[in-house]
């Protein structure tokens, strides 16, 4: 049991991204915070991901998340020291679908939120195969951050300033009105925010049974980049068209789906983003495909064809014969038919999860909301 001395201002369950977020706002605001974390590190999504702020493809509250979060990761790559920069994202056309979807969304952003390029432009910035190109987009509000030393990196920033404590490796039993139950203890607080990510359903079954959450598991591989190219900028291509809301709402992309619903259907049925970005030791992350379960089953046939098609995809994109892999892993996140679950569980806690995979692009704009709420 705590003592009334450690009572903090705010408890935060989760030492993921979005539990990080809620901790660095706390701070911010004078705060005393305990952090509590079931593992002894963040070894989920929040390290098995792209390291991609995705902001301008995102539209409505998780553009205005994303916007605000950048700044912050900004900030904090400097502060904590792990890296973090405006490198922007280019998208790729090989389609006149796409092309058109590029075109629409940059009449309604304006160029110097989607900038078009050209073909040449193109491949200027990044290194893909020319044959088949018809051009392409540069975001320049996008950002990137070295995903697997960011949230350790962040951590150990936080449990360096005043009035923050960290319990790693401390599975949350239960919450109530002031307390976190624990395995190792009660935690005493004024203020608590779950952010259990998909694992929320283990903790509180029915704030995630009223939204209708399930697990998201996804593919990923990392790779040797090719001749050893150097790629700043995430690079998108035609499936991301289909996957973020700035896109998929133009009319490009709805014929663009309708297409690959008649020729390429395997890219749909997977739910294909076919994206990648460069890792700060020169290899590549592609990805990513999406199979919906609440409970995932243990086997999956599908796997090593999924592999390939990524491979093959990438492959072409980049205009090599075959690519090296380096590792292979699944990512897992919580889905739901909204972007965001934001549920009041006991008098003055709240459980908070990002449920559409873009967690790294909007937690850090999403926290503030979430303790104005509080």
């Amino acid at each position: 049991m705590t003592t009334s001395s450690e009572r903090p201002d705010l408890a935060v369950v989760g030492g993921g991204i979005v539990g990080l977020a809620h901790a660095v706002e706390a701070v911010a605001r004078g705060l005393s915070v305990t952090l509590i974390e079931r593992d002894d590190r963040a070894v989920g999504a929040s390290v098995r991901n792209f390291g991609h702020g995705c902001v301008t493809a995102q539209a409505g509250v998780a553009q205005a998340y994303g916007e605000r979060a950048r700044g912050t990761w900004l900030r904090l790559g400097r502060a904590a020291g792990f890296w973090a920069a405006e490198t922007g994202a280019v998208v790729v056309a090989r389609a006149e679908e796409e092309l058109a979807c590029l075109t629409e969304l940059a009449e309604q952003r304006g160029g110097a939120d989607v900038a078009l390029l050209s073909a040449a432009q193109v491949t200027d910035r990044v290194p893909v195969a020319a044959d088949g190109l018809l051009g392409g987009a540069f975001l320049p509000r996008d950002i990137r951050v070295d995903q697997r030393r960011a949230a350790g990196a962040i951590a150990a920033w936080l449990a360096a300033q005043p009035g923050v404590r960290i319990r790693w490796s401390t599975p949350v039993t239960g919450i109530e009105e002031g307390v976190v139950h624990t395995a190792r203890g009660d935690v005493e607080a004024a203020r608590i925010v779950v952010c259990a990510g998909h694992d929320l359903d283990r903790l509180l079954p029915a704030v995630t049974d009223d939204a209708g959450v399930q697990r998201c598991e996804l593919q990923m591989l990392q790779v040797r980049a090719p001749g050893g190219a150097v790629v700043d900028p995430a690079v998108l291509t035609g499936t991301s068209m289909l996957r973020y809301p700035a896109f998929a709402a133009t009319e490009g992309a709805r014929r663009l789906r309708a297409r690959l619903s008649a020729e390429r259907p395997e890219l749909l049925e997977s739910v294909v983003n076919h994206m990648f970005t460069q890792l700060p030791d020169g290899d590549l992350v592609i990805g990513d495909t999406h199979a919906y379960d609440r409970t995932p089953g243990p086997f999956d046939v599908a796997s090593e064809r999924l592999d390939e098609l990524l491979l093959a995809e990438t492959a072409a994109l980049l205009g090599v014969p075959h690519l090296e892999v380096v590792r292979r892993w699944r990512g897992t996140y919580a889905s739901a038919a909204g972007e965001f679950l934001h549920a009041r569980v006991a008098p003055g806690a709240v459980a908070v999860t990002v449920t559409s995979g873009i967690g790294m692009t909007t937690a850090f704009g999403l926290a503030p909301d979430v303790l104005d709420s509080l």
